[in-house]
């Protein structure tokens, strides 16, 4: 039996994690697989790092796209 990782993308644009071939926020295929560090941000509102990240969507981003 073979066990077939998830490959997770981000999104360039906004950060999103996205498992898909195009970013389910912005819309775009500008997707990278090379990039560090992962927040779930779960209230936007009230999060200070979704402040500082200018996120307004729950959900998972990452730190740094390269």
């Amino acid at each position: 039996m073979v066990v077939r990782k998830k490959v997770l993308k981000v999104c360039r644009e906004c950060h999103r994690v996205v498992e898909g071939e195009a970013c389910v926020i912005c819309g775009t295929s500008n997707l990278s697989d090379d990039w560090a560090g992962y927040v779930v941000i779960i209230d936007p509102e009230h999060s200070e790092i979704a402040k500082k990240m200018n996120i307004t969507m729950a959900g998972r981003y990452a730190l740094k796209v390269r």
